[in-house]
């Protein structure tokens, strides 16, 4: 009944714009396939500009809040609250939006049509744009990206919320520098198995209005104008009801740089044939001589002003005489106190914590009478924001937090240390390593705060780019950071290591001589306020890490191998330096009674229960997570199928209950069908995956179940 009655909702918005679109001439249809499309005021069609972005909060645009970045979100490896942050990122996002409706305001960033979430594999570290993905592993995306795009779309049975957009479809995840020409030659077995989940789940399990291709090519064809992508597997394959809208000038490269067509106009008619409605760029322009030539149908133009007119019908925003509770939301929300203390606790809950000898930690404010906070990052606000992001009123870099923490009852003394990434030629005054000596020698602990921020890793094309692609060259701390580390570590004191970045760094070295390491990601504009809170004990760190971080660059295959052979937890044959689901806690747990209703795989699946107990001193929340290793040769390593998320006081115990679907048995083959393997299949449950080198750092093992597969 549910699926009936939203099939007639979705008709007659369609029926809504089909009568506007048959009273369109050639030239008003064109103009609405462009991201900027004009009014036409004589059908009472207003002005409306598709391009907006709300990656981790609304960009762009103003001042809204900034939560941490996507990898950051997905650390939290937490489905209900990934959806409660993506439900404020839309509720600012209407506040804004009927505030700019006020003044007429229709420009660039102006809109209610999202482009986010960016469900991308993150397959290699060296990728510029990972931190806006939720990490490498499809079952976690896939969850991520569905919470994501509900929160943003929200569950009223009338109107959209906002629309959501999952993208780059598909196979896309660098090198960025070579994105506009780059063919992607993927087996079956890697496309269905890895790149195309998360795109699936947004499409048919969060209902996600749109698509947007990606700029590569997968198997020759240009992914905004592939009828395998576009039409054989999201339209037919997946059922796709939304809009397809092209990456920012990729159609221009279908002939500039992919070379697939020669003009133009030959470019504008192979992605609208192929399922392509809205152009962000101006290459659907020539659409006007594409259908007067006969190179593409004006049927098939009509079907793309319905699906773009339909959407805006969806949000309620296609005419003046719809109204919903959404236009009611005030601007008075934006930047509010519950959207600032939603932010830092997002924040807290995305800190990862990946080593600490002799409990170093938490630090105990009455025992430390000086703290030195040393490294490029101190006191950087860059490192809080990643990309794709707004503008914060107020900002708390690691130094400021702090600060704000300790008051005037700890002294601090604070050193850059050295540039992010700039290495100085002797003699030209940015030699602070006297200065660090001096920081470590007159404190009692040390927070040294490295790595990266989006200057360093990024899009190709932004702004302030270190590196022409955006992409990293390799894993290490970049310039001097190393170096400082050294000696800071040399000075003997208590060394905590705080390192911002958007994805993996081999610091394979600090792992070995820094007692504490403490992983923020891009924390948001809170993010000094949140990790001051974790590194004083206020709360536990509960992130997990949503990629491997490997032990040296030299050990990844190919950057241009989309290939999946030897990348990721799933895939990796060597030992991680710290392991995919891995994050430690200043309480214990400990799971007892794992239990599965059955020892062979029916058509439910299998049910599973398991108590979880706090065996610490502190309230926290620990990710239950649950692996399955299919017994065949060739197979993927155990890999992620089911999570949840539980908090517990000290002494508390709680059963919970999971269930694994049949197709979490299945694999494909590299035909990209979906198959059983008779035989047995191994079930692992616990906090973390069930690899040696996880056990090893945490000191247990994962529960494990055998499951006749037949």
């Amino acid at each position: 009944m549910e699926i009936m009655e939203n099939q007639e909702r979705l008709e007659g918005f369609r029926e809504k714009a089909r009568a506007l679109v048959a009273r369109m001439t050639l030239e008003e249809k064109v103009a609405q396939t462009l991201y900027n499309a004009p009014a036409v005021e004589r059908l009472g069609l207003k002005a409306y500009n598709w391009w907006n972005e709300a990656l981790h909060g609304v960009a762009r645009a103003g001042v809204a809040t900034i939560f941490p970045q996507a990898i950051g979100l997905a650390a939290t490896f937490d489905e209900d609250f990934v959806e409660e942050v993506a439900d404020a990122i839309s509720t600012e996002g209407r506040a804004k939006y009927n505030m700019q409706q006020t003044y007429d305001d229709t420009e660039r960033y102006k809109g209610l049509t999202f482009w986010a979430p960016n469900v991308n594999i993150f397959r290699d570290p060296r990728w510029g744009r990972g931190h806006e993905t939720f990490g490498e592993d499809p079952y976690l995306t896939s969850r991520l990206g569905v919470r994501f795009v509900k929160g943003l779309q929200g569950h009223d049975e009338e109107v959209y919320k906002a629309a959501a957009c999952a993208k780059h479809f598909a196979v896309h995840s660098g090198p960025e520098d070579l994105r506009h020409q780059f063919n992607v030659d993927v087996d079956k077995q890697d496309l269905y198995e890895t790149y195309l989940p998360a795109f699936k789940a947004c499409v048919q399990e969060g209902h996600v209005e749109t698509v947007m291709g990606a700029y590569n090519r997968v198997d020759g064809e240009p992914c905004c104008g592939s009828h395998l992508l576009l039409q054989d597997i999201l339209r037919e394959e997946w059922g796709f009801q939304g809009h397809v809208v092209s990456d920012c000038g990729a159609i221009k490269d279908f002939y500039q740089h992919h070379m697939v067509v020669d003009t133009p106009v030959e470019a504008a008619a192979m992605a609208m044939n192929n399922g392509c409605d809205l152009n962000c760029g101006g290459m659907f322009l020539h659409l006007t001589q594409a259908v007067s030539e006969g190179l593409v149908e004006e049927s098939r133009l009509d079907e793309a002003v319905v699906n773009l007119l339909a959407a805006r019908a969806k949000l309620g925003i296609l005419d003046q005489k719809t109204h919903s509770k959404y236009d009611e939301i005030s601007y008075d929300v934006v930047d509010s106190a519950p959207m600032r203390e939603l932010n830092e606790e997002a924040a807290a809950r995305s800190i990862v914590l990946l080593k600490n000898e002799g409990n170093l930690l938490p630090l105990d404010k009455d025992k430390i009478r000086t703290i030195g906070v040393i490294g490029p990052n101190g006191d950087n606000r860059k490192a809080l924001v990643g990309n794709y992001e707004g503008t914060a009123s107020h900002y708390w870099t690691i130094l400021e937090g702090l600060q704000d923490y300790l008051g005037d009852e700890v002294r601090i003394r604070y050193s850059q240390g050295c540039h992010l990434c700039h290495v100085p030629k002797e003699g030209n005054g940015d030699d602070r390593e006297a200065e660090v000596r001096a920081v470590c020698d007159s404190s009692d602990v040390i927070i040294a705060c490295m790595g990266l921020d989006a200057s360093l890793e990024g899009e190709q094309g932004d702004a302030n780019n270190e590196f022409a692609s955006g992409d990293k060259p390799n894993l290490n701390l970049p310039g001097k950071q190393q170096k400082i580390l050294e000696i800071i570590c040399a000075s003997g004191k208590p060394v905590v290591l705080v390192l911002l970045s958007g994805s993996a760094l081999a610091v394979t070295w600090a792992s070995e001589h820094v007692p504490a390491i403490v992983q923020g990601w891009y924390p948001g504009a809170m993010g000094g306020r949140a990790m001051a809170r974790i590194l004083f004990g206020d709360r536990c760190p509960e992130g997990k890490l949503p990629v491997t971080f490997y032990k040296t660059t030299e050990e990844l295959p190919e950057f241009t191998d989309y290939g999946m052979k030897g990348r990721t937890y799933r895939y990796m044959e060597g030992e991680a330096l710290y392991p995919f689901g891995y994050g430690l806690s200043y309480t214990s747990f400990s799971f007892e009674r794992v239990e599965a209703d059955t020892d062979r795989l029916t058509e439910n699946g299998v049910g599973l229960t398991v108590l979880v107990k706090n065996t610490g001193l502190m309230r926290g929340r620990e990710t239950v997570q649950v692996y399955v290793k299919i017994k065949k040769d060739g197979a993927p390593n155990a890999q992620l199928k089911a999570l949840q998320k539980i908090d517990l006081q000290p002494g508390e115990a709680r059963e919970i209950s999971l269930r694994l679907p049949v197709e979490a048995f299945g694999l494909y083959d590299r035909e990209g069908q979906f198959v059983y393997e008779p035989g047995e299949a191994l079930i692992y449950v616990g906090g973390q995956a069930p690899d040696e080198r996880s056990s090893r750092l945490t000191g247990r093992k994962a529960a494990v179940l055998p499951i006749t597969v037949s």
